[in-house]
């Protein structure tokens, strides 16, 4: 049996790829190991699971002042007094001296992409120091792209890094959806780097033509403009992941321009969906994809105006693609993904023991 810690503080937002990615791989992990015990540690309050496997628990924040510094001392005491044996840190950190294994989750690299991510710089200045000295034991990225970026990047050895391909949640499957007009549907959040306002653009071009609307569902970011209101643009905010799978279901397409991704989850949920995406060349949602949807580049409006138009006039005529979408989805399962992080644990105990 092991003690095995992971950073719940990705929970504190409802909604969002990481905080995803750390509510579905605990519970994965409790579920597929039930001999181990698993431990969801933070410094904040958070949005807990509302239903957990037995050996799934809520550690305790801050004792005392001097635990409010948590990365230096608060999550040190919080694992020693539950006897915790590895840290998993889901979201670029993990504590800061390596009395025990640690993991570390690189879900991709934009916080070094300043304009994408330009109020990342904590990130930009710790984790670097965690990768080059040693302090992670092991690295996690969701995709082989990332994984050889961060390689490259860091100057890591290739066997300290693991990629573990994430998953979607078993709820997104085909459904009965009967829209009212047809749309487009774009999913995650509202930013510059997922090329929002080009895929406005190219739906505005479409609808000169073809009478479709183009749903935008996810949170905005502070700094992202929300288009103004017009005709067949809807504009939904956050979506609980109760309501995506109809809104996947009842869509002509998933549309996902985006510059930049780590694995592109929105894409793999449309695919599970049996829904056409059309989405960019960028390395790790090819990965991804592998063959099941159309991709243009991420910076030709042209093109995707284009492919977006063809599905409108013609969206039987992409039958086959979709079915191919759905078989390709199956290889992907939340216990697939606990199955390999597992491993990597293993891995990591493994290497610091030679220490």
């Amino acid at each position: 049996m092991a003690k095995i810690a992971l950073d719940a503080t990705p929970l504190v937002e409802s909604t969002g790829g990481i905080a995803r990615y750390t509510r579905e791989l605990s519970l994965a992990l409790a579920e597929e190991f039930p001999e181990d015990q698993y431990w969801l540690l933070s410094d904040q309050p958070l949005s807990w699971p509302i239903s957990r496997p037995a050996n799934l628990h809520a550690g305790s924040g801050p004792r005392s002042p001097l635990e409010r510094k948590w990365w230096l001392w608060g999550v040190e005491r919080e694992m020693a007094r539950r006897g915790i044996e590895m840290f998993h840190g889901t979201d670029f950190a993990v504590p800061y001296f390596p009395r025990r294994p640690s993991v570390m989750t690189l879900h991709d690299l934009t916080p070094w992409m300043r304009e994408w991510q330009p109020n990342a710089a904590r990130i930009r200045r710790r984790t670097p120091l965690l990768l080059r000295l040693g302090i992670a034991t092991m690295v996690i990225t969701p995709s082989e792209a990332i994984r050889r970026a961060c390689i490259e990047r860091f100057g890591l050895a290739a066997d300290r890094v693991a990629a573990v391909p994430l998953a979607a949640n078993s709820r997104f499957r085909p459904v009965d959806a009967n829209p009212s007009r047809p749309y487009f549907l774009f999913v995650g959040r509202l930013e510059a780097r997922k090329n929002v306002k080009q895929l406005i653009e190219a739906w505005r071009s479409v609808r000169v033509d073809h009478e479709i609307d183009l749903v935008l569902a996810g949170r905005a970011r502070r700094d992202f403009a929300l288009p103004p209101s017009e005709t067949g643009l809807r504009v939904l905010g956050a979506v609980s992941e109760d309501e995506l799978p109809e809104l996947y279901s009842g869509a002509l397409a998933l549309i996902y321009p985006s510059h930049y991704e780590g694995f592109g989850l929105p894409v793999l949920e449309a695919m599970q969906c049996g829904t056409l995406a059309i989405t960019s060349r960028d390395a790790a949602i090819m990965e991804v994809a592998a063959g099941a949807a159309i991709h243009v580049e991420a910076g030709d409006g042209r093109a995707l105006a284009e492919a977006m138009a063809a599905v409108a006039r013609q969206p039987e005529k992409f039958r086959a693609l979709r079915e191919r979408a759905l078989a390709r989805s199956r290889d992907f399962t939340w216990r697939r993904t606990a199955r390999g992080t597992r491993e990597v644990y293993d891995a990591a105990r493994r290497r610091f023991g030679k220490k």
